[in-house]
């Protein structure tokens, strides 16, 4: 781990969402070799714009089942309950994910995380919500910045919108049906598209990564688990809905 290239890339970051212009990326491409560097620097970002704060919410996920998936804190002050309005918030890009929600209902120890397994995932989760993630990103390149540059800069992460908490049951992921309405797009329909298959399948992912220092992860820590709808492109004064049959709608106006 290179110390120095590890802050200059936080420094990059920091001076982005200070002065709200994105950096470039291409000249730090190499400075981070892997996902730990990248990891290192949402800490320095994180405890320049937050210290002390505890992260309730984070985002997991990746492309599939045999992907190494991602996992980044999120900030309090860009979470929000729906309905929600962004208006007043800075963006550079604005990009719309519709996710699912996951809320954990006790404590997870250290050693609880490392012997988790995918099929006893879903015991420790006590509510769910519908999600709206507003991606965004500090870089110039958008998300076509370097994969380690992207996970650094929170896997491209603007605000999280988030639904009313319903209570968690097993359900037939697969034939879920989503809804998402943007006013300038229209509206579009998916159905069973998750690209893991079953949101609960990252918990294990995640957990492990919360305690890799030895900490507990507490009763009530959130994390949203990846989108169900690509990225949809989305504008200012759009107002955006997500919907999913049988667990709730939430809404965004930006």
């Amino acid at each position: 781990m290179n110390a120095s290239s590890i802050q200059a890339v936080a420094q990059a970051l920091l001076h982005a969402r200070r002065s709200r212009s994105p950096a470039g990326a291409a000249s730090l491409a190499g400075h981070l070799r892997e996902a730990r560097d990248a990891y290192a620097v949402q800490q320095l970002v994180r405890e320049a714009l937050a210290p002390g704060e505890a992260p309730v919410f984070w985002k997991s996920g990746g492309p599939s089942r045999s992907a190494v998936l991602t996992q980044a804190p999120l900030f309090a002050a860009t979470t929000w309950p729906s309905p929600a309005n962004a208006q007043g918030q800075h963006f550079n890009f604005t990009l719309i994910e519709a996710e699912i929600a996951l809320r954990l209902g006790s404590d997870v120890t250290a050693a609880q995380a490392a012997e988790l397994t995918h099929q006893d995932a879903a015991a420790r989760v006590d509510a769910m919500a519908v999600a709206i993630e507003i991606v965004d990103s500090r870089w110039t390149e958008g998300v076509d910045a370097p994969p380690l540059l992207k996970l650094a800069d929170l896997q491209s992460h603007g605000a999280l919108v988030v639904g009313e908490w319903q209570r968690f049951e097993p359900r037939d992921w697969a034939t879920q049906r989503c809804e998402v309405q943007i006013a300038s797009t229209g509206a579009a329909e998916y159905r069973g598209t998750h690209p893991l298959g079953d949101p609960t399948w990252l918990l294990p992912s995640w957990l492990k990564h919360l305690t890799r220092d030895g900490a507990t992860v507490k009763a009530g820590t959130a994390v949203t688990t990846g989108t169900w709808c690509g990225m949809l492109p989305a504008r200012r004064g759009d107002r955006v809905s997500v919907t999913f049959d049988g667990i709730g709608e939430t809404r965004v106006q930006l």
